[in-house]
């Protein structure tokens, strides 16, 4: 895939080290320059080497928005890497990759396939964009109480109804691993000729080891979005934009990114990148063949405290749910046989027994095991789990505490997008108590933990069955986002 000596270059992290040991008098940005006039405080922390590259686009540095030295080089580099045409560097996270993704493929007014359990990002690109979403219900796991992905009959069916739909997005994996047919819902997309763009944020490490999940880029989708930072190791914020074919235009994704990334882009998150890509290009395969064994061992070990499961024991694979294959480094845990939830046992994990997961739900704990974990780390988390059911007695009648049986109701709700969501956004509004916004178009894009999926949409009428079910959520313990009023005794509606 990639090659072995161009590979081993960091041309950007060279560069920029480079310059950060030079000698010279600095009369640019930023003010510490170089690290001299930083706090001593972050110093006496961080020590001083990492300000001093700290650094503005010098001459030997690039620029980001037209690069044709270092950075250039090292985003061709990343293209052969991760197996695309062209690659871009990203430092406000997948975040902006998404949002230019959608302003390069959708127009104002434009239809925008996609899944109702899109990240928040998505929903700031419809606003940017003015495009008009068209909404697929994922498949639901009553078993954990979660929702998964999107079926290519789904895709293929909204496709049907709207020919002149500009694109369609998916996530690829879940927050939860589970990943859907990405080749089928590819080749269907690609019958209309317009691209399919993934949310891919969890997925950098697919292209890295045959016993993963196809990456997307290899499933045939047009445009990913990487976190690089969230399974490989560069630092927080550091993503990628891939693209390949000839359905995308490539200069509009650069002007898409001109628009929503930083004009200061930092030199550090985008060495953090260079060298993420040259570490896994090179030793990928080795890396993440131990963090395989790393995550067996841990599956192996909880399988066999009682009352505990897997989503790996769960899921139907091939098509079940939507899911069509699984991560195998996301480790999702159901706790609800202790008759506890997953939000106590976090916090049971997190103040007495050293150990943070990702994600708390109703039900369940999501834990990322990833290149940094350990052995150490794993044995912790055996361990941890080991005394949670010591102290927590197994629920013998089997009794769940889920919204198992609100899922029906979700499934069925019908909102009717009054406005698109950049209409909603720039509205006036005003806020109402909760028995009075019914029938009001929504001014929030409400989403409840379980399952993860908007129940309202900005822009939206608001219906009783939503409203019942957003209550029925906080009942049963769950939470809330995206509300202005968590406690849910008001709404913000439009005016």
């Amino acid at each position: 895939m990639t090659n072995r000596v161009s590979q081993a270059q960091t041309p950007l992290l060279t560069a920029l080290y480079e310059c950060a040991k030079s000698s010279h008098a600095p009369f640019y940005t930023p003010g510490h320059k170089r690290g001299v006039g930083i706090s001593a405080s972050l110093i006496d922390i961080f020590g001083s080497a990492v300000f001093a590259a700290d650094l503005p686009e010098l001459t030997e540095l690039d620029n980001l928005f037209a690069p044709s030295g270092v950075i250039n080089e090292a985003q061709l580099l990343a293209a052969e890497a991760f197996g695309a045409a062209r690659t871009w560097f990203l430092v406000n996270g997948s975040t902006c990759g998404i949002e230019a993704a959608i302003l390069a493929t959708c127009n104002a007014g434009d239809k925008i396939i996609l899944p109702r359990n899109v990240h928040s990002s998505v929903i700031a690109g419809l606003i940017l964009s003015g495009a008009i979403p068209i909404f697929i219900n994922p498949e639901y796991d009553t078993v954990l109480d979660i929702a998964h992905s999107i079926t290519p009959v789904q895709v293929a069916l909204a496709l049907h109804q709207n020919p002149d739909a500009k694109a369609v997005l998916m996530v690829y994996p879940t927050y939860y691993g589970v990943c859907g047919d990405v080749v089928a819902i590819a080749n269907k997309v690609h019958q209309y000729n317009i691209p399919l763009i993934l949310d891919e944020a969890h997925g950098a490490h697919f292209a890295f080891h045959p016993e993963l999940p196809i990456s997307g880029l290899a499933a045939g989708a047009d445009i990913c979005v990487q976190s690089i930072h969230k399974t490989l190791g560069a630092m927080t914020q550091a993503s990628m934009l891939h693209a390949q074919g000839n359905i995308v235009n490539y200069d509009r994704i650069s002007k898409a990114l001109q628009l929503v990334q930083s004009t200061s882009p930092s030199y550090i998150l985008m060495a953090s990148l260079d060298a993420a890509r040259a570490q896994m290009a090179l030793h990928g395969n080795s890396l993440i063949t131990q963090i395989l064994q790393l995550a067996h061992t841990a599956r192996e070990n909880l399988k066999n405290i009682p009352g505990l499961s897997s989503l790996h024991q769960s899921l139907p694979y091939q098509g079940g749910l939507g899911g069509f294959n699984l991560d195998p480094t996301r480790l999702t845990i159901n706790v609800s046989n202790f008759g506890i939830t997953g939000f106590e046992a976090d916090e049971i994990l997190e103040t007495q027994l050293e150990v943070r997961s990702e994600l708390a739900s109703l039900q369940n704990l999501t834990f990322i095991i990833s290149i940094g974990n350990t052995q150490q780390d794993i044995d912790k988390l055996i361990q941890a789990f080991n005394t949670l059911a010591a102290m927590a007695p197994v629920n013998k009648n089997n009794t769940k505490l889920n919204s198992t049986n609100l899922w029906n109701n979700l499934a069925a709700l019908n909102n009717s997008l009054h406005i698109s969501p950049r209409e909603a956004y720039f509205a006036a509004t005003e806020t109402l108590p909760l028995d009075q916004a019914y029938s009001r178009i929504s001014a929030e894009t409400i989403c409840p933990y379980p399952p993860g999926i908007p129940v309202l949409m900005s822009g939206e009428i608001i219906t009783k069955e939503a409203l019942e079910y957003l209550q029925k959520v906080k009942i049963l313990g769950g939470f809330l986002t995206g509300c202005t009023d968590t406690s849910l005794k008001t709404l913000k509606v439009i005016v």
